[in-house]
């Protein structure tokens, strides 16, 4: 979960230049575009522009939190479904939710992350969200940050963890999980809640 002393790492400025400019890539990565490249790209292209995501009402929200929570987790069914449409583990995506706001969609930290999966604004209109406190959006974009991640790095669940918390020019730079704290108790942390939440899947 991100704090009110989160350091830069996860500052406005480092989200923004994720979102919007192309990051250099390393010999992992090579053969294919980045995700802040493809990010970029479809920033502007006309279908995202025109297909804004419709915020979930009150009521709706109320009833989706309610049963889910009687299944298993909170936003259980938004969470499989965004995890599916990125070609995520719905685990892995609940498990960065319990990581970044412990399922609270009203969650903010001191640098502005917002929502279930701590979007910096920048970020979020990047991605398409108009409101990062809306579940639906936020799981939308946060799972399509998290997709793109896994697609750079080759499907590596941890390098893309990693990425999401510290960037992915310090993933290249590092050649792995870089060398900073949150993000070395960050990645262990998601991949644990990953594992309890997998028997909710399983079979599935």
């Amino acid at each position: 979960m991100t704090t009110n002393n989160a350091p830069i790492l996860r500052s406005a400025a480092l989200q923004k230049a994720l979102a919007l400019a192309p990051v250099r890539r390393s010999s992992a990565s090579a053969g294919g575009a980045t995700f802040a490249t493809s990010l970029s790209a479809a920033e502007s292209s006309a279908a995202t522009r025109s297909r804004p995501t419709t915020p979930t009402s009150g009521k709706v929200l109320a009833a989706i939190y309610t049963t889910d929570t009687a299944r298993g987790l909170p936003f259980q069914s938004l969470i499989e479904s965004a995890a599916r449409k990125y070609g995520i583990r719905p685990a892995l995506l609940a498990a960065l939710v319990k990581q970044e706001s412990n399922f609270n969609p009203n969650a903010q930290s001191g640098v502005g992350a917002k929502g279930l999966t701590q979007l910096m604004d920048a970020t979020a209109r990047g991605l398409g969200v108009t409101d990062s406190f809306d579940p639906a959006q936020s799981l939308e974009g946060g799972a399509r940050f998290l997709g793109g991640l896994l697609k750079q790095f080759k499907g590596n669940e941890s390098l893309a963890l990693a990425a999401y918390n510290a960037g992915p020019g310090a993933v290249q730079k590092y050649g792995g999980i870089p060398p900073y704290q949150e993000t070395q108790r960050y990645v262990p942390k998601v991949l644990g809640y990953a594992a309890q939440f997998g028997r909710i899947w399983a079979g599935s």
